[in-house]
């Protein structure tokens, strides 16, 4: 008689990260209803980030390791991510408290909600199969639409969850028609094994095609980019200026794990066909987002539209083809999060006293209230302008360089056309600060330590990296060389 064959358990090491995250927020939601105090909630979150970030650190390795059936992936790529995302949540937190517990909305949820987006994030990043993904993408959306709607007394936030809620279900609803149709075509749910599959040849071609449009459709509305962006500014606008500050920052880096494991890792052999459409989106999300940006006087709404420029400029480095247009884009990406976190933190962090620092008018003379205040921001401005010496000059410049290399030149040319009509409104916010007259009764603010600590801390990175962006694109192509061996 044979011996039954024994099961293995998978290797649970990789997803050590994951698998914490997920006990500290079911442990936060249920301690949130034992006990009536909710102060406890906070450290408890940053705790929980500090732990995930060590372990993440512990336990990476330079190798891919691939567990459970082939559907999770740990690789170089994916750890930076996931620090990158830590640093960004933790942010969050910290400057969302003070704002939080102003408006009444400092709640368990809001840190439970945060870490379950998280790890939505988290297996996004690490996703190696249609079906993780795709999980990945519905933990992350459902947690941020109860995110966008925590301020349930507001009929304006109730708007805004319920667009987002719609269209996001018509963006995952395409991203299902679009794997369900590649499934077919390949017979594997699997990224390698597909790559693997479309290298060898398909015989039904139009029906492949056609997947791939109903994927990259999708994929623009998760990016936020032309013409899939109508929910980008209403969402900004509409959530409270806390969620917004989330919603703009740690899921651009699960969205840019999300195109490089389904264009790169499963799709790359059908690079001729995606390349067009994404430079398609592309090039529009400049002019939109650019265009678009200037007619704002909301600050929320300009950094909406701004955010759909920079979700081009990224996909213009994807859509190169190329290691080191990943590469840039990589770098690019991890740049944006960090000064969307500075631009979003500066506007909760005005938020104060039942004032929303949400028009651009609320920032006039802000250098005779508040100079290092006044200067983060300047900072901030002009880094998102692309202009030297900070991060935002670096990522440009490495995106422009990649689509040079590749062949793309008219593309570089409409790039930097389009980043010199959008460093209009970024300059006309550092002219408010400077040269226009404070608002009568305009509040004069005081620090709150522990915020502007990070604060200073991010912007200087914003700074810094600029000036030295050398080990960080460093890490970003080792990062890359070692994931897409």
């Amino acid at each position: 008689m044979n011996n039954p064959q024994l099961a293995t358990l998978p290797d649970f090491t990789p997803a050590l990260p994951e698998i914490f995250i997920l006990i500290m927020a079911c442990l936060i939601l249920l301690l949130g209803a034992i006990f009536k105090d909710r102060d406890w909630a906070f450290p408890l979150t940053l705790f929980t980030l500090v732990v995930a970030a060590a372990i993440t650190v512990i336990t990476s390795v330079p190798q891919v390791q691939i567990t459970f059936s082939g559907q999770f992936v740990d690789d170089p790529m994916a750890d930076v991510l996931k620090v990158m995302a830590y640093f960004s949540t933790l942010a969050v937190a910290v400057y969302s408290r003070p704002y939080l517990i102003e408006r009444g909305l400092h709640k368990v949820e809001f840190y439970v909600l945060v870490l379950f987006a998280l790890l939505g994030m988290m297996v996004m990043i690490s996703a190696n199969h249609f079906l993780s993904l795709y999980i990945g993408l519905e933990l992350l959306s459902l947690s941020l639409y109860a995110l966008v709607a925590l301020q349930r007394d507001s009929a304006q936030s109730t708007e805004a969850a319920m667009k987002y809620f719609v269209l996001g279900a018509l963006a995952s609803g395409f991203l299902l028609y679009g794997m369900s149709l590649l499934y077919g075509v390949t017979g594997t749910l699997e990224l390698p094994a597909m790559a693997q599959v479309l290298q060898a040849g398909v015989q039904n071609e139009p029906v492949l095609v056609f997947g791939l449009v109903f994927l990259v459709a999708g994929l623009g509305f998760k990016l936020g980019v032309a013409p899939f962006h109508m929910w980008v500014p209403d969402i900004y606008h509409g959530a409270p200026s806390a969620v917004t500050l989330f919603i703009s920052s740690a899921p651009k880096l699960a969205a840019f794990a999300f195109t490089i494991r389904l264009l790169v890792n499963g799709l790359h052999p059908e690079v001729a066909n995606w390349q067009g459409m994404l430079a398609v989106m592309a090039v529009l999300s400049l002019a939109v987002g650019n265009l678009a940006a200037i007619m704002q006087t909301n600050i929320k709404r300009m950094l909406a539209y701004s955010t759909i420029s920079h979700m081009g400029f990224l996909l213009l480095g994807i859509m190169s083809g190329t290691f080191a247009g990943y590469a840039s884009g990589m770098f690019y990406v991890i740049a944006y999060v960090l000064m969307s976190l500075g631009s979003f933190g500066l506007v909760v962090y005005l938020s104060r006293n039942g004032l929303e620092a949400e028009n651009i008018d609320d920032f006039r003379g802000l250098n005779t209230r508040n100079p290092w205040l006044a200067a983060m921001m300047a900072i901030l401005m002009f880094s998102m302008a692309g202009l030297p010496p900070f991060v935002g000059f670096y990522a440009k410049l490495s995106i422009l360089q990649s689509l040079v290399g590749a062949g793309f030149v008219w593309l570089a040319v409409v790039a930097v056309m389009f980043s010199l009509i959008g460093a209009f409104y970024y300059l006309r916010v550092v002219k408010v600060l400077y040269f226009d007259a404070p608002k009568p009764n305009a509040p004069v603010y005081a620090a709150i330590p522990g915020v502007q600590a990070l604060l200073s801390i991010n912007v200087m990175a914003v700074l810094l990296l600029g000036i030295l962006p050398q080990p960080l694109f460093t890490l970003c192509t080792y990062a890359m060389q070692m994931t897409l061996q």
